[in-house]
């Protein structure tokens, strides 16, 4: 967690500690709901090990909206850091081994140490930074190339995410997508 908070933004060796020092594990096994609609995120969660995804329902279907491994954060950011009811669930695929940060120790923290402060808004630019282009791949390229993308991105994921949440995440219809992934060398 260290050098991935570093990487982002460099803070003051005995601050990032001090902030460390807070994080808790936790760990739960798959296919467990975390967070659900209407419940408030309490907690930003950094990912040791395992996948989770993020969706909302409409009509009975899951959309995928994100997935989180290791090494990133986890959790309905929107709804924690706005501390509102989130608008759709968050599951472990995998089993997971996390640590995680209560929403209170995390603004306490930031409201002590300016560089916290710094370090949480280059997270959410990198954040905001990444829904773009993900809307920008969702709008302007076709199922092959936003496929080729992700493979590329993310090869070790193909073979541990089921072929139904690859294919909601991609928005490509699940019949489309078994027979796209057997034309494609990955």
């Amino acid at each position: 967690m260290r050098k991935f908070l570093s990487d982002i933004y460099k803070v003051n060796d005995k601050i990032l500690d001090e902030y460390i020092s807070h994080w808790s594990e936790y760990q739960i096994p798959k296919k467990t709901i975390i967070t659900q609609p209407e419940k408030t995120e309490n907690y930003i969660y950094f990912v040791k090990e395992g996948i989770q995804k993020s969706y909302y329902l409409n009509e009975g279907k899951q959309h995928i909206m994100f997935f989180a491994y290791n090494p990133s954060f986890s959790g309905v950011m929107e709804s924690f850091l706005t501390q509102t009811p989130s608008k759709y669930y968050l599951e472990t695929i995998t089993d997971s081994k996390f640590l995680r940060l209560s929403y209170s120790k995390h603004i306490q923290l930031i409201k002590e140490y300016r560089e916290l402060e710094t370090l949480f808004r280059k997270i959410t630019e990198q954040f905001l930074l990444g829904i773009i282009e993900r809307h920008h791949q969702l709008m302007a390229f076709n199922t092959k190339t936003r496929f080729k993308n992700f493979a590329k991105r993310s090869p070790h994921l193909i073979n541990i995410i089921p072929q139904k949440d690859i294919a909601s995440y991609l928005r490509i219809d699940a019949t489309n997508f078994s027979k796209l992934i057997n034309t494609i060398e990955i």
